[in-house]
Order: C-alpha cells, then sequence, then structure tokens
C-alpha cells in the first residue's frame, strides 16, 4: 500500500574509451600536483642536507636539532665531537645537525 514498485531502467550504451580516460584525469591531475607541491620539494631539502652533511669540516660552527651550539672538533662516520665552551666536547649523532653557521658566529 504505501511501498511503491521499482522498476529497472533500460541499459545504456557501453562507455567509450575517451570516457574513462576522461574519469581518471582528475586522478593525474592530482598527482601532478601533489608531485610539484609537495614530492620535489621535500627531495631537493633532502639532497641539500645530505650535501650539508657530507661537506662538514673540522672548525665548522653549527647548529644541532636540540638547540646546542657547537664548533666540531672531531669528525666521524656517524658521530661528530661539538665544542660547546673551553674544555666541554659532546658527542652528537651527524645527522642532528641542522645548520652550518657562519665563521666568527661563536666567540
Amino acid at each position: 500500500m504505501f511501498i511503491s514498485n521499482a522498476y529497472a531502467q533500460a541499459a545504456g550504451a557501453a562507455a567509450s574509451p575517451t570516457s574513462s580516460l576522461m574519469g581518471m584525469l582528475p586522478l593525474v591531475l592530482m598527482f601532478v600536483v601533489l608531485y610539484f607541491v609537495m614530492i620535489r620539494p621535500q627531495m631537493k631539502r633532502q639532497k641539500e642536507t645530505k650535501a650539508m652533511l657530507e661537506a662538514l669540516a673540522k672548525g665548522d660552527e653549527v647548529v644541532t636539532q636540540g638547540g646546542l651550539v657547537g664548533k666540531i672538533s672531531k669528525l666521524g662516520d656517524t658521530f661528530v665531537s661539538l665544542e660547546v665552551a673551553a674544555g666541554t666536547e659532546l658527542q652528537v649523532q651527524r645527522v642532528a645537525i641542522i645548520q652550518v653557521l657562519p665563521k666568527g658566529t661563536l666567540k
């Protein structure tokens, strides 16, 4: 009495190849935008960080992720010794260095 009858619709024409390609176009465009907005700048930043870490030398003044500022006194493959005060050396991981300061920043 309150339920109406449901009738099946007639079958439509088969989807053409161009309509399926047009359906994928927004997905492809989203990936292209994502690449240029997020992935490419991050890869560039990683490349710059790697080059900075490889170019570290004894006597460079650096800042670590924890905010420590010091001068490099010893270099190793994975660890660096920082002189943070006269006669005080700390050993930190090389990857913990985030910035190389200009010469003469520390006195």
